[in-house]
């Protein structure tokens, strides 16, 4: 969970230090019209790794290597979509397969990458460190490498770059979404959110208007002091107020994983793609997701 006594002034100074919005695109991004927006994928800052189905270790610049772990088809001959995933406190990179179940399969199967870091011991109590008040960026930082090394490899499709994560990756998710906007297509947040007293972080690009599907378990979803019902309204009216598209989803069982959702994660990211806007689900989810999904 984030701390309330820095959180503010981190995401201020975190903000400031996002990708350059004139960045160009990987070199294996779909042709798209001339003026459709476009994310500015980042450029590795380190040597890019072996890319492996299994653990991986990326080495940005000016921080400690980091191990990744990777779930992918070395034999794929088409760019699919990535999927950052960011575990709870006292899990690990194991949940994302969890959690999405044979949905990481399909993912894979399509082309594309499920990329779950593991956290950095000295990030605190919590696993990353925005999550514990810290203005270390590594984490962000990380996911730049990730990007970077996946596009400059033609792995992934630079329009389809999404993240979601549980509990306190479910607030990681939520300040990657704002301070990674320049590049992430959408999220998905499960138990994540702005708590209270926490504004909505600046957006590395405000143009951006990525779309969100937000769960939460319900009046009982609350651990370590942070009410993630309200946490995820909150991220959700944020959202809105600035123009994006979000729905919210309401499983009601407390602060757990909604494992049938995996399917309806899934279809999100596919539909909304970076640019966009408006997102195709603006009249409406689909029937098929979750009946306590609504926008």
């Amino acid at each position: 969970m984030m701390r309330a006594t820095s959180i503010a002034t981190l995401l201020v100074l975190l903000g400031a230090c996002g990708n350059d919005p004139d960045a160009p695109p990987g070199p294996h991004a779909p042709d798209a019209p001339a003026g459709a927006p476009r994310p500015a994928i980042p450029a590795a800052t380190g040597t890019c790794p072996t890319l492996v189905n299994g653990d991986v270790t990326f080495a940005p610049a000016g921080m400690a290597p980091r191990r990744v772990k990777l779930a992918l088809d070395p034999g794929a001959t088409v760019s699919g979509e990535l999927v950052l995933y960011w575990h709870a406190t006292g899990s690990g990179p194991f949940e994302a397969a969890y959690s999405l179940g044979a949905t990481q399969a399909a993912i894979v199967t399509a082309g594309g990458v499920v990329a779950t870091p593991y956290a950095d011991p000295a990030a605190g109590q919590f696993e990353w460190f925005i999550v514990n008040g810290s203005e270390v960026q590594d984490d962000f930082v990380l996911a730049d490498e990730i990007v970077a090394c996946l596009a400059a490899a033609g792995r992934i499709d630079p329009l389809h770059v999404h993240a979601m994560g549980m509990s306190a990756g479910g607030l990681q998710t939520t300040a990657l979404a704002f301070l990674r906007s320049s590049y992430v297509a959408s999220v998905a947040t499960y138990s994540g959110g702005l708590p209270a007293g926490f504004e909505a972080p600046p957006a590395a690009d405000p143009a951006n208007k990525y779309a969100a599907l937000i769960f939460d378990g319900g009046a009982s979803d609350n651990v370590f002091g942070v009410d993630f019902h309200a946490a995820s309204a909150r991220f959700r009216a944020a959202l809105v107020a600035a123009g994006h598209f979000a729905a919210s989803c309401d499983h009601g069982k407390g602060h757990n994983i909604p494992l049938d959702a995996a399917p309806s994660v899934a279809a999100f990211f596919t539909a909304n793609g970076f640019g966009a806007w408006p997102s195709p689900y603006a009249s409406g989810l689909p029937a098929t997701f979750p009946s306590y999904c609504a926008r």
